[in-house]
């Protein structure tokens, strides 16, 4: 056993803890939740924190035309969580501003359980505008922005403190939204001496911290010019920070790369990317992974537990799912694919055929994951279908308020439903969550992903498809490079290398998938059940015995978290406040 006095700190922006819940926006906050849940499972004492967000990311609504709505989400915090008494204070723009905390177990396959604190600042002793901080995921401009990155950083540092979590071995920063983790390590190394914590404190929180980075492009990395700095965090923290950092921007990967003793990217390739872009610090590779338990669907939990009685406690136990009969997979991925079309009917008003092979593609409504390159040439479509076989498209995905070119992606895939209607059926189920996910990645036949190398850091929707036996069809980019054995775990498409960042020609990609579609896909679906049976069943044992939080979480603890080991733990891991 692991002992709680070796407790790890997991700081997210977002975690996914459950549908109701509107804790996330996406694939971050999901991989976070899925981390925490591995982490009871295995009874290793990680402690997560996050934002209450009390708002939620927002309710997506889509019209005939497929035009995005946001609403706030309506939910009750209290119904999950129940308040601490604790309470802690930092400063935001020169004022005071009081943080409580909820606290959320998540209990594991044995019992243990691990805490997840989210942070709230509606409290009656802010201000109004102070009480909305931690209102909306991901909401308002830079300022808010930085405000709610002190809150994760600063305030949660505070929290645990005052919750009893003094004896704190690692605090992982899951992606840099956290970075402000390592100020308030250097200011509490500046109290404990009486002064500047200078080299030595930085040395100091650099032994305590781990950082995951997932964005593979230099746009994607939160910076925050030096005087709004100074104004939300005030002139002492700016100084502390430009001593770190040396002059202009305060880039939070930068503050969390120097104050990290271990650093990973999320997929091997990734990690090569980030070793290209921040050539000054060695940063290694640890592949994301998905939790099992949660995204099997119900058929295939059953299934398993009748051929593989330990794949609940043990991940790498799906590996014997090799013999497990074609007959049983086919039937509990139809039980699958019908609750899926079930759901196509009563949520988008889609009529999908249970015997039409189904693509399934749901994620971020973004530039860079390209939902609309399967109808790069309607022309072409058409004819495939027509020569090959039938096809339909089952999508998913929100797109960022503010991001209207992902809107429009929304609307040219509605647009390319109407142009192909009659011919191959196409829905965009609205308000993605995790319970849809969970429908999509074991219900539809294939899982296509197209996003533009070498953007994709890892990607999860795919390891989770092949939880549930689905095969991928993929551009070779974030985890696909991994997990892709053509033929046997799926089909890849598009230029073996990776192109020049955020440079690719959608003409070849596309004439690639088209090819794959029909030589490859198509035929094997409709005429080679066995051989399509069998991908299905090496999915199961080849990817998704390895493509999970499990293994992930172990390689965590081998490379990053160094926990002392022999010392029994708790029954649980928290303090009580």
């Amino acid at each position: 056993m692991i002992s709680d006095a070796s407790e790890v700190v997991y700081l997210s922006m977002e975690i996914a803890l459950e549908p109701a819940m509107p804790t996330y926006s996406g694939g971050l906050g999901v991989l976070a939740g899925d981390t925490l849940r591995s982490a009871a499972d295995l009874e290793i004492p990680l402690v997560g924190v996050t934002l209450a967000h009390r708002k939620g990311y927002f309710q997506q609504t889509l019209d005939p035309e497929g035009r995005q709505r946001e609403e706030p989400e309506d939910w009750q915090i209290g119904d999950f969580a129940e308040l601490l008494e604790a309470r802690a204070e930092i400063e935001i723009e020169g004022q005071p501003l009081r943080i409580a905390a909820w606290r959320y177990w998540i209990e594991g396959a044995t019992g243990f359980r691990v805490p997840v604190y989210l942070l709230d600042a509606d409290l009656p002793e802010n201000g109004d505008s102070a009480r909305r901080l931690t209102d909306v995921l991901y909401g308002g401009d830079g300022r808010h922005r930085l405000s709610q990155e002190a809150i994760l950083g600063l305030g949660g540092l505070r929290l645990l403190r005052a919750l009893g979590h003094r004896n704190v071995l690692r605090f992982h920063m899951n992606e840099g939204h956290a970075a402000l983790v390592v100020l308030g390590l250097l200011e509490e190394e500046a109290a404990a001496r009486a002064g500047r914590a200078g080299a030595r404190g930085l040395e100091l929180a650099r032994d305590h911290c781990v950082f995951t980075t997932h964005t593979p492009v230099p746009a994607g990395h939160d910076r925050f010019p030096p005087e709004l700095v100074a104004a939300v965090l005030g002139e002492a923290r700016y100084k502390l920070l430009h001593e770190c950092l040396g002059d202009g921007e305060i880039n939070m990967t930068e503050l969390a790369l120097r104050g990290s003793r271990f650093v990973n990217g999320v997929a091997m390739r990734h990690g090569e990317i980030s070793r290209g872009m921040f050539p000054s610090y060695p940063i290694h590779s640890i592949t994301n992974g998905v939790h099992v338990q949660t995204w099997a669907a119900q058929p295939f939990q059953v299934l398993f537990d009748r051929f593989l009685p330990d794949w609940r406690r043990d991940a790498l136990s799906l590996r014997y799912a090799i013999s497990i009969p074609h007959e049983e997979i086919w039937s509990a991925h139809q039980t699958a694919k019908r609750v899926l079309l079930e759901a196509l009917s009563r949520l988008a008003g889609a009529h999908f055929d249970p015997d039409v092979l189904t693509l399934g593609f749901a994620r971020r409504a973004t530039a860079y994951k390209r939902a609309t390159l399967l109808f790069h040439d309607l022309e072409r479509l058409r004819a495939l279908v027509q020569g090959a076989g039938r096809l339909q498209i089952a999508f998913a995905g929100k797109a960022h308020p503010r991001d209207e070119e992902g809107k429009g992606i929304i609307e040219q895939v509605h647009r390319a439903r109407d142009a192909l209607a009659g011919e191959i059926a196409i829905a965009w189920l609205p308000d993605y969550d995790l319970a849809l996910g969970k429908l999509l990645c074991a219900g539809c036949d294939v899982w296509l992903n197209t996003p533009i190398p070498p953007l994709e850091a890892s990607g999860t929707s795919g390891m989770k498809a092949a939880v549930n036996g689905v095969p991928s069809l993929s551009i070779l980019d974030g985890w696909w490079v991994e997990g892709h054995i053509e033929g046997h775990t799926g089909w890849a498409f598009g230029a073996r290398e990776p192109s020049e960042q955020g440079v690719r020609s959608d003409d070849a990609d596309a004439d690639s998938l088209y090819e794959v579609l029909g030589q490859s896909v198509i035929p094997c679906f409709y005429g080679r059940r066995a051989e399509f049976v069998e991908m299905m069943r090496q999915s199961i044992a080849i990817n998704g015995s390895f493509f999970n939080t499990e293994r992930m979480l172990w390689q965590y603890l081998h490379g990053a978290y160094r926990i002392p080991r022999g010392v029994p733990s708790r029954e649980a891991n928290s303090a009580e406040g």
